[in-house]
């Protein structure tokens, strides 16, 4: 487990509920293995977040002046970032990236350090739709289905790459 690895999400992997039951199996792994990550906000510049038709995920793609809101989340594993490509799937692509992490200053939010790290860009912008993909929402409406024990990714499964929970691929 080396741990030396980084990503940028700005989708469902922004819930620790998801980002674990993806990695972990379980959306509340036990306290050692929460602690093994940090989840810091973050914004990735000149990319652009839309909607995926008829899915509950969003996906970036770059474009220029536009800013997308996310996660820095450190302490991945060379297991994890298997599991998180097998979960990201065909339609997207891990690239190298700069993201501005966010933090607390005079009790303001404002743009901290530049780190490099992996964010995952969509492949296929035909099946985007136009508008933003709204996090509260999927946390308020869809959360529950993203977190279920039974479709997250073990350890040797071969469970077919599929990002709608509900779907029997």
């Amino acid at each position: 487990m080396s741990g030396e690895h980084t990503a940028f999400f700005y989708g469902t992997l922004m819930a620790p509920e998801v980002f674990f039951s993806v990695c972990y199996g379980n959306k509340l792994p036990p306290k050692a293995i929460r602690d093994l990550h940090t989840f810091t906000p973050a914004i990735l510049n000149d990319h652009c977040r839309h909607r995926v038709q008829y899915a509950d995920y969003p996906a970036v793609i770059p474009e220029q002046g536009r800013s997308v809101r996310g996660v820095y989340v450190t302490g991945l594993t060379d297991a994890n970032v298997k599991k998180l490509d097998y979960f990201e799937g065909s339609e997207y692509e891990r690239v190298e990236a700069k993201v501005y992490v966010l933090q607390e200053k005079d009790g303001k939010e404002v743009v901290g350090e530049v780190k490099d790290t992996s964010v995952y860009i969509f492949l296929v912008p035909k099946n985007l739709e136009k508008r933003e993909w709204d996090y509260e929402e999927f946390r308020r409406n869809k959360m529950q289905m993203w977190t279920r024990g039974e479709w997250a990714l073990g350890d040797g499964e071969s469970v077919p790459s599929c990002r709608r929970p509900w779907y029997v691929c």
